[in-house]
């Protein structure tokens, strides 16, 4: 391992201490709600980062869950998603950037511009009304559909064997990686889009773990503590997704390591179906609510 990589390692440890001691202190002052942690929230940890290990991203599918079990409030999702996944996203980091050799200039780059995008869009994000956040988080559903569709159908470009991007290239993969930071605030996650990308500008498809999880390694609790500050998320349920993707985590990266994964991504396409079809529907009714409530009152 590289001196930067060591830095960079040092650093995501350093944030994710300030990162669990802000969301500490933020939430001390706050009166609790009273209700216990809910299995459904830890069981969704495991499972979702547990198969974000592998490749399969936790955002969709999680969001999946939350909407099929209505387990909180939609405008609260991308602050939960962030908040929550935050932890186990930090062991996934670690693990990848020690074994996975790839660029410090390119590694440390992309990173920097996603945490960048992030950081920027939680703060739109924490501000949308609730049906602008179902009808965004709708349409990021259907680009992850089509994902993983194009993942299912391998008709993502198979990428060549460099671990470095240079020149135009890391302009390119810069201002995508801006935008996918960006674009996780909403709710829609990184792992995918990063993958095709890397794949698109030459590089071994390999790099993408290292440069994807380190990306939201650090932008989600940089986003994450915007939607802390604002009460924007759920707080039961984010701690139920930390508590149970760290072993997730754990167990994918040092006991099954790959498996096939084809079927799973098949259920997956038809479970963020439903989710997306489900939020948009949401944002519809909430449309039509806002729509004759004026006439009522007249």
């Amino acid at each position: 391992m590289n001196t930067a990589a060591m830095i960079l390692l040092a650093a995501l440890v350093a944030l994710a201490l300030v990162f669990l001691v802000r969301w500490y202190m933020i939430e001390r002052g706050r009166t609790a709600d009273g209700k216990p942690l809910g299995w459904l929230q830890s069981v969704t940890g495991f499972v979702t980062n547990f198969f974000d290990t592998l490749g399969i991203g936790s955002f969709a599918s999680t969001t999946a869950i939350f909407k099929l079990f209505k387990v909180t409030a939609d405008e609260k999702i991308p602050g939960t998603l962030n908040v929550g996944h935050a932890v186990p996203t930090f062991a996934q980091a670690i693990i990848f950037i020690a074994a996975v050799s790839v660029d410090p200039r390119t590694l440390i780059s992309m990173i920097a511009a996603s945490v960048l995008g992030a950081w920027l869009g939680a703060g739109i994000v924490a501000r949308l009304p609730r049906r602008a956040i179902q009808v965004g988080m709708g349409v990021a559903l259907l680009v992850a559909a089509t994902l993983f569709f194009l993942q299912v159908r391998e008709l993502i470009p198979g990428g060549g064997e460099a671990l470095e991007l240079r020149g135009g290239l890391l302009v390119i993969g810069l201002a995508v990686n801006f935008v996918l930071g960006a674009l996780m605030t909403l709710g829609i996650g990184l792992y995918g889009p990063c993958l095709i990308l890397v794949s698109l500008l030459g590089m071994n498809p390999l790099a993408a773990f290292p440069i994807m999880m380190g990306s939201c390694a650090f932008l989600m609790p940089v986003a994450g503590l915007r939607f802390i500050k604002s009460a924007r998320y759920d707080r039961r349920a984010a701690i139920g997704l930390a508590l149970g993707g760290v072993p997730g985590v754990l167990i994918a990266a040092y006991l099954v390591k790959s498996m096939p994964l084809f079927w799973l991504r098949v259920l997956v396409i038809f479970v963020v179906l439903y989710a997306a079809i489900s939020m948009l529907m949401s944002a519809r009714r909430q449309g039509s609510g806002e729509a004759v409530a004026p006439q009522s009152a007249q």
